[in-house]
């Protein structure tokens, strides 16, 4: 499938786009409800800039919808007194004034497509100067990004603003670990206003893309019992092999090895099998019986998956500064401008 997906986006990019704005049109439920391309009064073209650019990035780069992904859900989840919620710190480099959140752990050697970001904000700045910030193209890239991955679309609502500042230690003391336990997932998200509910379609997002041997080096290391309790043991081993070698922890494992680039519930089926890759999916199904229970829903149920999965990233898509906090939008996403 993935390879058919890649054909077709490379040979009949105009038929897919089609087929991906029905698919669009079905996830908001009919024409009425649908945000076509020029929805946003302050930039007609907006949607269909930032579509375009992210239907391209993919077709080059299937694990790119995984790197745009993690950048919108990275973003939004540094919390700190001036820097909250989706405001595209995450895009700032480092200046004079502060070190930004690039090179804190969750992101370094890690964070991917701000190339792909930088050309969709140049396209944007000469169609609509000064009009649509970098947070908003986030979100606008995520949803893209599951959509044309097999997953839903959602609407995205316009409005948000980048921050003049970022923190290297906000991001590494809010952004969930690869070692997390399911307290402290519960906890950071409950920091934000997300429930349980929504850390555990949110973890589906995990569905799509790689992760580093250095993420899950512990459970390569375990000889029975925690963290490996309840899982595949010839997956375990398969890991090990893996990353055996020397330098190998920045070699690179499928967060789901049945399908890989494509956004659908085998996330789920997989941790049900003992086959979730990072400690804090593997947790889901082995240390807190709510989560095992939601695991369990959304392997079965893909619709009900999605349907969770769009409400949790239009909510999480919410966060943002106080009130009176200071906002501006960007022109170039990389600097305060």
């Amino acid at each position: 499938m993935a390879k058919y997906l890649f054909f077709h986006l490379s040979l009949v990019m105009f038929s897919f786009t089609a087929i991906a704005l029905a698919n669009m049109q079905a996830s908001y439920g009919g024409d009425e409800n649908l945000p076509t391309f020029g929805t946003p009064p302050i930039c007609p073209e907006a949607e269909a800039i930032v579509f375009s650019w992210v239907q391209t990035a993919i077709s080059e780069d299937p694990r790119m919808a995984a790197s745009l992904l993690r950048l919108h859900f990275h973003d939004c989840f540094v919390n700190e007194i001036l820097i909250q919620g989706c405001d595209a710190s995450v895009l700032l480099d480092d200046n004079e004034n502060f070190v930004g959140e690039k090179t804190a752990a969750p992101n370094v050697n890690s964070l991917r497509g701000f190339e792909v970001i930088d050309a969709i904000k140049s396209e944007m700045e000469s169609v609509c100067p000064q009009t649509v910030s970098c947070a908003d193209i986030l979100a606008l890239a995520a949803r893209d990004s599951v959509g044309l991955s097999g997953g839903p679309f959602w609407k995205v609502e316009f409005g948000r603003g980048d921050s003049i500042s970022a923190s290297k230690s906000a991001a590494q003391n809010n952004i969930p670990g690869p070692n997390s336990t399911v307290a402290t997932l519960v906890s950071k998200f409950q920091n934000l206003g997300l429930s349980l509910r929504d850390m555990v379609a949110l973890s589906g997002g995990h569905t799509l893309g790689k992760a580093r041997c250095a993420s899950f080096s512990s459970r390569l290391q375990a000889n029975g019992g925690s963290p490996n309790e309840g899982a595949n043991q010839e997956f375990i081993e398969s890991l090990k092999q893996l990353c055996s070698a020397p330098g190998s922890s920045s070699t690179l494992a499928q967060l789901d090895v049945v399908t890989p680039a494509t956004f659908d519930n085998q996330y789920y089926i997989n941790l049900l099998s003992g086959e979730g890759l990072l400690q804090s999916d593997h947790v889901l199904v082995t240390e807190h019986y709510q989560t095992r229970e939601i695991v369990e829903t959304y392997a079965i149920d893909p619709v009900a998956f999605f349907e969770d999965f769009k409400q949790s990233m239009v909510k999480m898509g919410s966060l943002k500064p106080p009130a009176g906090t200071q906002t501006v939008i960007r022109t170039n996403c990389r600097t305060v401008s």
